[in-house]
């Protein structure tokens, strides 16, 4: 169930330019609790403590702190901990050039990297065990382009508006098709060189 529906406003990404939300958001329960309410709104402490495998007197708390720095928002309804919770926006991005941002942004940056990186390494150990069809999409790979900074950013673009074809879906779940479950994409994109270049 989700509050979205025909005509309703979109929740797009949003900026993250505060340094405060930067560091309230970049821990690992809370970033447990937006990931849970990416595959399904609303939630309740309750309902989110069994997705997360945390307690629901922890998850109401730290659903409380999301609310106080605008990542999430009361769907209506209910009261303690069987308040009913959804997503503010639809992901964020991070804003580090602003001043005093760059450390907060690095901090979050690492938080999610570590989320994402354990999620993987947990797919990693259970894949063999996937139904057969989703076996053959589940993968992995490793590849190297030689791009100018330019041309790196065009790609990164183009890579975006791909993905972005199918967002409205996650906005607006009477938007999916019959037989549409929730996929991750994880990507990383780095100059190659640039790690040599800090263990020399």
């Amino acid at each position: 169930m989700s509050l979205e529906g025909a005509g309703a406003v979109p929740r797009g990404p949003r900026k993250l330019t505060d340094p405060k939300a930067m560091r309230a958001v970049a821990h690992p329960t809370r970033l447990a609790l937006l990931e849970a309410l990416n595959r399904r709104e609303p939630l309740t402490a309750t309902e989110a403590a069994r997705m997360v495998g945390e307690s629901p007197t922890n998850c109401a708390f730290h659903l409380r702190t999301l609310a106080k720095y605008g990542f999430v928002e009361e769907a209506g309804g209910g009261r303690g901990r069987s308040r009913p919770w959804r997503r503010a926006h639809i992901g964020f991005t991070l804003d580090d050039s602003a001043p005093g941002n760059p450390v907060a942004a690095a901090a979050l940056s690492t938080a999610l990297w570590d989320s994402w990186l354990e999620r993987i390494r947990r797919v990693g150990a259970v894949r063999h065990a996937f139904p057969e069809h989703w076996g053959r999409i589940t993968s992995a790979s490793e590849s190297v382009f030689y791009l100018t900074p330019a041309e790196a950013e065009a790609f990164q673009e183009e890579l975006t508006a791909l993905f972005f074809r199918y967002r409205e879906r996650l906005e607006n779940p009477s938007l999916r098709p019959e037989g549409a479950v929730p996929m991750e994409l994880i990507q990383f994109t780095f100059p190659a060189d640039a790690l040599h270049d800090t263990e020399d």
